[in-house]
């Protein structure tokens, strides 16, 4: 039996009727998800989708083929604070994506 040699017994649940060690098969393998953390996630991704794609220049064939003109101008207004609302979702995605893996088990 396990132990018997000085070595650690393996942890509870994991041995089978005879002492030897016992492989879960995946499907017994159970994650729970916190439906908060997920639902949240879902929600952020659609904002920010919404968020880059407001932000889009040079839609349609024109920008296909360069028509886009190249000279550089900064953000202002409600471009710029559009701008600062996606970083601001992007940063509360991985937020909320870190946080769902560290408390998935």
């Amino acid at each position: 039996m396990a132990g018997d040699d000085g070595s650690e017994p393996p942890p509870a649940g994991l041995t089978g009727p005879s002492g030897t060690i016992r492989v879960r098969h995946p499907s017994e393998v159970t994650h729970s998800v916190n439906p908060i953390l997920a639902i949240g996630q879902i929600l952020l991704s659609i904002a920010l989708i919404a968020a880059i794609l407001l932000q889009a220049r040079g839609t349609g064939l024109s920008g296909t083929f360069g028509g886009d003109s190249a000279v550089y101008r900064s953000r202002r207004g409600v471009e710029r604070r559009l701008w600062q609302f996606t970083i601001v979702l992007l940063v509360l995605w991985v937020f909320f994506a870190l946080v769902s893996f560290t408390f998935v088990g």
